[in-house]
């Protein structure tokens, strides 16, 4: 099994770690996103998408993380326990009630505080408006709000005493911004222990390694400052961003 991926996104993280914890073996196929690689041809075959991540398994191909992830759980059954995604209805419903609000609430919103902060100031040439900046960060209290009082509530995790696929994606996307200077756990303790609690059920050495790049988000910003590559992005951020 391939699996295509850049750690710099938090959907190829959370399919990164999940594989690596539960000890299901993938062939790493890196996309460079900021050389553009997604845009090349030979991906292009893989994926007309031309998003990370995506799975093959010989002549399968799979894209969307939240779908590669429910297709390990079920192919590799013997190599997952149980609690990353319940066998039980209620509990599973729970922990795709999660995977289903996260799309356009914690990872939209942690992903356009980490796109401002990262890659705003190189593609318009300017630094991020207050205001803009500002209502980034409302979005993004919002949705760590609600993370806490609707879904952690008082439990361990969030379908109880143990990690999910739901927590793990839900790590991954909080990463994003904390990876360019953001303490998404400031006068947020529930979540800061929560936070803890799932780096040592997936591995502490592992949650490190998987989140290296991101912790590194400054080199990114140069990175794509001296990228020769980076006139074939500004048009698609400018848009992003205006």
């Amino acid at each position: 099994m391939e699996l295509y991926l850049d750690l710099h996104s938090q959907p190829c993280r959370s399919v990164f770690l999940f594989a690596r914890a539960v000890g299901i073996p993938f062939e790493f196929k890196l996309v460079d996103l900021s050389k553009g690689q997604q845009y090349g041809e030979e991906f292009g075959k893989i994926s007309t998408s031309r998003k990370v991540p995506v799975m093959k398994d010989g002549s399968f191909v799979l894209t969307e993380s939240t779908a590669i992830l429910e297709y390990l759980v079920q192919k590799h059954a013997a190599l997952v326990e149980d609690h990353w995604f319940p066998a039980e209805l209620q509990q599973r419903a729970r922990v795709n009630e999660f995977l289903s609000w996260q799309h356009m609430n914690l990872r939209a919103h942690g992903s356009k505080v980490f796109l401002l902060k990262a890659l705003y100031p190189v593609v318009m040439g300017a630094e991020v408006p207050e205001d803009k900046m500002a209502a980034a960060m409302e979005d993004l209290h919002q949705s760590l709000q609600t993370l806490e009082e609707k879904f952690l509530q008082s439990k361990a995790f969030i379908i109880g005493d143990k990690i999910s696929l739901a927590d793990l994606v839900a790590i991954v996307e909080i990463m994003q911004p904390v990876g360019v200077g953001v303490d998404a756990f400031e006068g947020r303790p529930a979540l800061a222990a929560w936070s803890e609690r799932v780096k040592r059920a997936v591995g502490e050495k592992l949650f490190a390694e998987g989140h290296e790049v991101i912790m590194k988000a400054s080199s990114l910003t140069q990175k794509m400052q001296s990228s020769s590559d980076l006139e074939m992005f500004k048009p698609k951020f400018r848009k992003l961003f205006s």
